[in-house]
């Protein structure tokens, strides 16, 4: 509901959701339905899929996130399920583990992306692709191919705030 009125603003939306699968997470995009948690990674490949959409890998081989388990990502590549892997990931602080991700999008033919994995918003734009501008998911896929990963390490230190929780018991 709201893409319309950022499109009139030069803002592009593409809606997507970061599903939390049996083996780690996926990435769905251009999405048209809300997906439900919980699926295995291939059953969640194949609904983004059947709904037109991409199916991006972030942050593959960091084992401090949720990151999708090696031999389920090989499955997935293995059975074409795969259209893009996150191959800068501004949350990472081990560079090496990204270099492990570029290595293996290249090895197998899988377009590169990058995100800042930014939960508060001064994270936000921390990594992100440079890359012509595009229509649709198969236009998008050309220009990440086309396109090179730009950011750098942000996790900065979120202050501590305190937070008021409801009472558990009853009064």
């Amino acid at each position: 509901q709201l893409a319309p009125r950022l499109a009139a603003l030069g803002c592009r939306v593409i809606v997507g959701e970061e599903l939390r699968t049996h083996h780690g997470e996926i990435i769905g995009l251009f999405l048209r339905e809300r997906l439900p948690h919980g699926m295995a990674s291939a059953e969640a490949a194949a609904a983004v899929r059947a709904q037109g959409g991409l199916v991006y890998v972030p942050h593959p081989f960091d084992p401090t996130k949720r990151n999708l388990a090696e031999q389920a990502l090989v499955a997935l590549v293995g059975a074409g399920l795969v259209d893009a892997v996150e191959v800068l990931n501004a949350k990472i602080a081990l560079p090496g583990l990204d270099t492990r991700a570029a290595a293996f999008a290249a090895g197998h033919d899988l377009a590169p992306g990058a995100g800042s994995d930014g939960h508060v918003p001064d994270a936000l734009g921390a990594a992100y692709m440079v890359m012509p501008d595009f229509d649709g998911p198969q236009e998008m896929l050309h220009s990440l191919r086309i396109g090179r990963a730009v950011g750098h390490h942000w996790d900065e230190h979120r202050p501590w705030r305190p937070r008021i929780l409801p009472s558990l018991t009853a009064e």
